[in-house]
């Protein structure tokens, strides 16, 4: 059973979700986000500012680390409301996760929230809402995105190859942004899945994809972070139509899941559901039968365990 005790974390009031072999720390006093993740005791798996860290109050946002909740497309300063106020912390049945709730923004009327429930010692299910507070309808995507410590390796799958001949039409496109540079170190391109060398960017980097299997791994020596959404074929995604969007800079990596662009009228609410997982002792997936033998097939198993 996990467990939910207070805590403080870098000065700020907090709260860890605690199972027998993960640590989730919510800061009461900023966010909603879940700034660390911890597998059996180890370092934090997600990145964070130390700068930025245990402060409140700001007039302007800061990106702190951890996972967070975001609303697509991003046009400043529709993104860039501060989050550094307290939330609402409320504790879902038989302490099996929190939901953690935002005021209102200001300048926007969305009001952010998201469930944190804990499905097995290793196995989170988060669900993201973005409520329209206003009195008009807004156009947005739900967008979660989780920031990956440096020293690490990313690996995004493609989906499987249909030989030449079955079939004639595409079947996802690759999005870069206008700084996007392939020639950077940083990017490991193989015959089935993207690879991250996060540690070798050189410079700022983004990449979206379209339709794709819907997950992306994180491998670090003190685990390996796992996220799975449902991508929904057909359906209006932003950013020339990714469901999947992930960002590289200096200091971490991001994985960021979108779900359906969609008119949400006053009062709706738009929701993203994500699974995470974390495992001990993998191989890193920087050769392709590591990705092959290994990560993928462990991952496709896992996705249908949680997701049923």
């Amino acid at each position: 059973m996990p467990k939910i005790r207070s805590t403080t974390y870098e000065g700020w009031n907090s709260l860890a979700l605690v199972t027998d072999r993960v640590e989730l720390i919510i800061p009461l006093d900023v966010g909603p986000r879940v700034i660390s993740c911890s597998l059996d005791g180890g370092p934090n798996l997600f990145a964070t500012v130390a700068s930025e860290l245990g402060k409140t109050g700001e007039n302007d946002w800061h990106i702190r680390g951890g996972h967070r909740l975001w609303h697509a497309p991003e046009v400043p300063p529709r993104n860039y409301q501060p989050d550094n106020g307290p939330i609402t912390a409320t504790k879902l049945p038989k302490d099996q996760g929190l939901r953690l709730d935002q005021p209102v923004e200001e300048k926007t009327g969305i009001r952010k929230s998201f469930t944190i429930e804990a499905l097995s010692a290793t196995d989170f299910k988060v669900t993201h809402h973005l409520k329209n507070e206003n009195m008009w309808a807004v156009e947005l995507s739900p967008w979660a995105l989780t920031v990956m410590a440096r020293n690490s390796y990313t690996a995004i799958p493609f989906n499987p190859k249909i030989p030449w001949g079955q079939t004639l039409v595409p079947d996802y496109s690759m999005v870069p942004w206008t700084y996007t540079d392939f020639t950077d170190p940083v990017w490991d391109l193989h015959r089935d899945y993207i690879g991250i060398h996060v540690a070798k960017g050189t410079q700022p980097q983004k990449l979206g994809l379209t339709n794709f299997p819907g997950w992306a791994a994180n491998w670090q020596k003190a685990g390996t972070f796992v996220k799975y959404w449902q991508v929904k074929v057909g359906a209006t995604y932003p950013d020339f139509g990714c469901s999947f969007e992930t960002y590289v800079c200096d200091f971490m990596n991001e994985l960021e899941s979108l779900g359906p662009l969609q008119k949400l009228e006053p009062g709706a609410t738009a929701t993203l559901v994500e699974y995470w997982g974390l495992f001990a002792g993998l191989p890193k997936p920087d050769k392709d039968a590591v990705f092959t033998k290994e990560l993928k097939p462990l991952v496709e198993k896992w996705i249908k365990k949680v997701a049923k």
